[in-house]
């Protein structure tokens, strides 16, 4: 049989050939004795270079290939080597209607099979007068040859969206690509589990894993499962990768909601980190992390199905033994160093994390409120908030807080975007005791009107008399009843 090294069959040839008639040239048979040594080649049994099955060559046959051999003053591989055919790969069995046929088939029925293809085709056929249609290996041949596989049609492939993804993939050309240091690039994404945990509410639910991956070494910064999708959970685990690792230069994500969310687009940006998002519906973009997905289910969800009262603690606890024990520890096929091994060769690019609770004030939403002059308070999400004396004249009033924690809640500088103090919830039953705090000057005492007409007032009536004309208006007496 063909040789893994020596695929193509004309090669193969060459090789099965010289090695029937190789011992013939390096030790040639004394004079006379030539053709009692081609006989005896000719009556043994050999295995067939392509077939690998049982087969024996004719005494002409074998007598060819030796003079073949001899004759040549190059490689006798070469010599003996099958020559390919001048129309190879032609296919003048399929004439240009059938071609085109055949392309106008793909284009509208993409999804479909080979033989599904080649059953329609064979009515078109028909139904066009196109002639004969030659068999379903040629045709087979010239759609794989011209690209023409099947494609599946992932789930709403009608939508928009989809179709464009679609498009331009086979448009422009695919390219795989690596970050040349460490953490200058990062992934992010979540991915849903194949098994169903039982929830301290009592269902079945399937958790969420968030893992963010260097690109360069693949190393997982941090690792966690999660019962919910949500902007706080990612940020709760890029907060942790980047505590254990440093902070990267630039983080890729997905288009999902949580990679959106103005927490974390606005965090981002206030710690440095380059925000790059996947095209929509392109999952091939981020594949070191989907290549990740498929060590997750494969290795450590195998290993886990013998555990029929699997939580959650359990699950994490599992997750970060397996990537620190064996999966930072095991040589990568194509970086043919270890995770870990690789990510502290170097080079790298990342920066020290600033401290927990500065990541906790950076992931965020910055955003402004009209402040209620009546009882100097704000609104946020339904509840009220006491602004400080000292900001009582502001009308707009900037804060920042997460959306998922309100109870920390912090006043802001407009002009600068620095953080002037915290501000709090409405006390109401505090405020019912009646004390209050003095203004301190922050707003004028009011005092009696200064007697006489107004400065204004007086000028234009002093105007009005220099003009020398009345009034325009008819005085009218009246007495009082």
């Amino acid at each position: 049989m063909i040789h893994p090294d020596h695929p193509r069959p004309h090669e193969a040839w060459g090789i099965f050939r010289l090695k029937v008639v190789g011992h013939l040239l390096a030790s040639p048979p004394p004079s006379g004795h030539l053709q009692e040594a081609l006989k005896e080649l000719a009556a043994r049994e050999w295995t067939h270079p392509i077939t690998g099955e049982p087969t024996r060559f004719a005494f002409a046959t074998i007598e060819d290939w030796y003079y073949q051999a001899k004759r040549t003053r190059g490689s006798p591989v070469s010599a003996l080597t099958r020559k390919p055919r001048r129309d190879r790969g032609q296919r003048p069995s399929l004439p240009e209607s059938l071609r085109q046929a055949i392309k106008e088939l793909h284009a509208t029925h993409s999804g479909w099979s080979h033989q599904l293809h080649y059953d329609n085709l064979l009515v078109i056929a028909q139904d066009r007068a196109l002639g004969k249609v030659p068999s379903y290996a040629t045709v087979r041949r010239f759609r794989n040859a011209g690209g023409l596989v099947k494609v599946t049609t992932p789930r709403n492939g009608e939508r928009a969206g989809i179709q464009a993804a679609r498009s331009r993939l086979e448009a422009r050309e695919t390219r795989s690509f690596e970050a040349t240091h460490v953490l200058g690039l990062v992934h992010s994404d979540f991915h849903h589990c194949s098994r169903k945990l039982l929830n301290e509410q009592g269902e079945w639910v399937k958790p969420v894993l968030v893992a963010i991956l260097d690109d360069r070494s693949r190393l997982v910064c941090h690792a966690q499962w999660y019962w919910r999708e949500t902007a706080e959970n990612f940020v709760h685990a890029l907060v942790q990768a980047f505590l254990k690792r440093g902070l990267p230069r630039a983080l890729m994500t997905d288009n999902g909601s949580p990679m959106g969310a103005a927490e974390t687009t606005q965090g981002l940006q206030r710690i440095g980190i380059l925000h790059e998002t996947t095209l929509p519906y392109s999952p091939q973009q981020n594949g070191k992390q989907e290549c990740f997905w498929g060590q997750v289910e494969g290795r450590l969800m195998a290993m886990l199905e013998g555990e029929d009262q699997l939580t959650l603690k359990q699950l994490n606890d599992a997750t970060l033994a397996w990537v620190e024990m064996e999966y930072h520890r095991k040589t990568h096929s194509e970086t043919g160093q270890t995770p870990l091994q690789r990510f502290l060769d170097g080079p790298g690019v990342g920066r020290p994390a600033p401290p927990p609770e500065a990541l906790r004030q950076a992931f965020t939403i910055e955003t402004t409120r009209s402040q209620r002059r009546s009882d100097g308070t704000i609104s946020i999400d339904g509840r009220r908030y006491e602004i400080p004396v000292a900001y009582r004249h502001l009308a707009r009033i900037a804060i920042r807080y997460a959306t998922w924690d309100l109870s920390l809640v912090h006043l802001v500088s407009r002009p600068t975007g620095e953080i002037i103090g915290r501000i709090y919830p409405r006390d109401l039953e505090k405020n019912a005791d009646g004390r209050r705090r003095p203004m301190a000057g922050n707003s004028p005492v009011s005092q009696k009107p200064s007697p006489g007409m107004a400065p204004l007032l007086r000028r234009l009536l002093e105007q009005s008399a220099a003009t020398g004309q009345p009034m325009s208006y008819l005085p009218k007496e009246e007495k009082e009843q």
